[in-house]
C-alpha cells in the first residue's frame, strides 16, 4: 500500500508511513464546474474532429476497411476501462489521475510507473497533434508545420493560466464546430456511398504495390493500441476530479458520457468515410480533406479544414490543462527534490498551476521542432500499459477500508478487470518491438530514480495524499 494521507477529517484515513507534518495540509484545487463543464473539458481532450483527420489516416493506412471494425473493438475495451476509472475516480478524487488511484491500490512503485506512462501520453501528443494545424490552415495561410505547432502550443499555454470555468466555456465553443465539422463529413460519406454496410467487414486495405491486400487478425490486434489511444481522452475526467463538484457522483457520469459521445462523433464518421471512399486506394491514402472535396466542393472543404484547425487548439488546451494538474499533484505529493516541488505546486491568481502549466506548455513547443515519427507508437504502447496498471488497481479496489467507502461501483466486478488486463496484456504483445523498447527504456530510467531517489526517501518522497472530499453519493 502507498503512503496516502487523506486530508478531510471525516473520511477513512490509512496509515502513512511518514508523519503527518509533511504533507497534512496540500493545497487544493477550487471545485467549479459540474458534469456539463467537466463533459465539454474531457471531450475537447478526445479532440473527435482531430483525432479523426490527425490520427484516423494513419489507421486508414495500414488497416483500409478494417478500420472502423477496430476502432469499434477498441470502445468496446474502453467500456471496460470506463468502469475501472469511474469505480478508482470516484473512490480517490485526485489531481494525480492514474498515479494516485494506482499509488493508493497497487503500491507506490507502480503508481510512479503509471505516473510516468502517463507523463509520456500527456507530453508526447499535444506537440503532435499541434503540428497538424498547419496542414489545415492551409487554405487561407501557409505555415511551416513545426512553427504552427510551437505556435498553437504557446496559444495553449496561456488559456491554460485561465481560470477553469472560462476554459470550460473556450472550449466548449471549439467542441461544437469540430462536432459540426465531423458532422458534415459523415453526411457526404453515407451520401456518396460506394459499397454496402458489408465492406466494414471485408477487410481488405490497399498493398505497396497497389494490390489488394487482407487485412489478418494480427493486423487488427496490433492496431487496437492506436485505436485505444483514439478515444483515450475521457480519462481526463478523473484528473478533473478535485475541480468538479460532488466528484463521486460526477466523476463517473463524465467518463461514461464522455465516451458514449466521443465514440460517436468519431466511430459514424469513420464507417461513412469507409463506404463513401471512391475506391479502396483513396480510403488507404487517408486524404480525408480531399474526399470531402471531391464529394462537395472546395467551399465545404475549406470550412472542414479550418473547423479540425480549431479543434486542434482546442485539444491543445484542454491537455496543457491536464498536464498541468498532473505535475501539480505529483510536486504536492513530493515526487521532485524540494526546491522543484515548492514551484510546481504554486497556484496563480486564477486558481489554475501556473508553474507547472508553464513547465507544460514551453517545452511541449519545444517538441514541434524535433522529429516525433515513432511517437504514435510508443504512446499506443503506453496507453495500453497504463490502462492495464489500472485494471490491476480496479481489481484490488474492494479490500480492506476501500471496500466500505463512498464511491460508484462497477458491474460483473472482479471479471471486467481481469478480463481487461489479460486482452490488454495481449494486445501489448503484439506490438512492434521498437515501440517496446523505446517504452521499456524509458520506464526503466523512471525505475532508476524509483530505487536511488524516491525509495530511500519513503517518508519525505512520493505521498500521494487524496485532497477532502466534502460530498459523497
Amino acid at each position: 500500500m502507498s503512503d496516502t494521507l487523506r486530508t478531510s477529517p471525516s473520511t477513512v484515513t490509512e496509515e502513512p508511513l511518514a508523519p503527518l507534518g509533511n504533507t497534512a495540509s496540500p493545497q487544493k484545487l477550487k471545485r467549479s464546474i459540474g458534469v456539463v463543464g467537466g463533459t465539454l473539458l474531457t471531450l475537447s481532450c478526445v479532440t473527435p474532429a482531430s483525432t479523426l483527420f490527425v490520427v484516423v489516416p494513419d489507421l486508414f493506412s495500414s488497416l483500409g476497411t478494417a478500420t472502423a471494425l477496430t476502432i469499434g473493438i477498441g470502445s468496446l475495451l474502453c467500456i471496460a476501462v470506463a468502469f475501472c476509472y469511474s469505480e478508482l475516480g470516484t473512490l480517490i478524487p485526485s489531481a494525480g489521475g492514474e498515479y494516485a488511484m494506482v499509488s493508493t491500490l497497487a503500491g507506490r512503485l507502480a503508481g510512479w510507473l503509471v505516473f510516468v506512462l502517463s507523463l509520456l501520453v500527456v507530453m508526447i501528443v499535444p506537440p503532435v497533434i499541434a503540428m497538424g494545424t498547419a496542414d489545415y490552415l492551409a487554405p487561407l495561410v501557409h505555415l511551416p508545420a513545426a512553427g504552427a505547432g510551437a505556435g498553437v502550443m504557446l496559444l495553449a499555454t496561456l488559456a491554460g493560466l485561465l481560470d477553469l470555468r472560462a476554459n470550460a466555456w473556450i472550449t466548449g465553443i471549439f467542441l461544437v464546430l469540430e462536432v459540426i465539422a465531423a458532422g458534415v463529413v459523415a453526411v457526404l460519406g453515407f451520401s456518396h456511398s460506394e459499397r454496402g454496410a458489408g465492406s466494414l467487414v471485408d477487410l481488405h486495405v490497399t498493398g505497396a504495390g497497389g494490390h489488394t491486400d487482407t487485412v489478418t487478425a494480427m493486423l487488427i490486434i496490433s492496431g487496437l493500441a492506436i485505436a485505444l489511444f483514439i478515444t483515450q481522452g475521457f480519462s481526463t475526467a478523473v484528473y478533473l476530479s478535485e475541480e468538479l463538484e460532488n466528484p463521486r457522483r460526477n466523476v463517473a457520469r463524465t467518463v461514461l458520457l464522455t465516451l458514449a459521445i466521443s465514440t460517436v462523433v468519431i466511430l459514424v464518421p469513420v464507417v461513412a468515410i469507409t463506404m463513401g471512399a471512391p475506391d479502396l486506394a483513396a480510403l488507404t491514402g487517408g486524404d480525408i480533406s480531399g474526399m470531402v472535396e471531391t464529394w462537395s466542393n472546395s467551399a465545404v472543404g475549406t470550412f472542414v479544414s479550418l473547423c479540425v484547425a480549431l479543434a486542434i487548439i482546442n485539444a491543445g488546451i484542454v491537455m496543457v490543462i491536464q498536464n498541468s494538474r498532473v505535475l501539480f499533484a505529483s510536486a504536492r505529493d513530493k515526487s521532485w527534490p524540494e526546491p522543484v516541488n515548492n514551484a510546481l505546486s504554486k497556484l496563480g491568481r486564477f486558481g489554475s498551476p501556473w508553474v507547472a502549466t508553464l513547465v507544460v506548455g514551453v517545452p511541449g513547443a519545444a517538441l514541434c521542432f524535433v522529429n516525433l515519427d515513432t511517437l504514435y507508437g510508443v504512446t499506443g504502447v503506453s496507453v495500453t500499459g497504463m490502462y492495464l496498471l489500472v485494471a490491476v488497481a480496479a481489481l484490488l479496489a474492494r479490500r480492506g477500508s476501500h471496500r466500505d467507502q463512498p464511491a460508484w461501483r462497477m458491474p460483473l466486478w472482479p471479471a471486467v478487470p481481469v478480463v481487461l488486463i489479460a486482452v490488454l496484456a495481449y494486445i501489448l504483445s503484439q506490438q512492434e518491438a521498437s515501440y517496446l523498447l523505446w517504452t521499456g527504456g524509458i520506464t526503466a530510467v523512471a525505475t532508476l530514480y524509483w530505487a536511488l531517489y524516491l525509495r530511500p526517501r519513503k517518508d519525505t518522497r512520493w505521498l500521494v495524499s487524496i485532497p477532502e472530499d466534502e460530498q459523497t453519493v
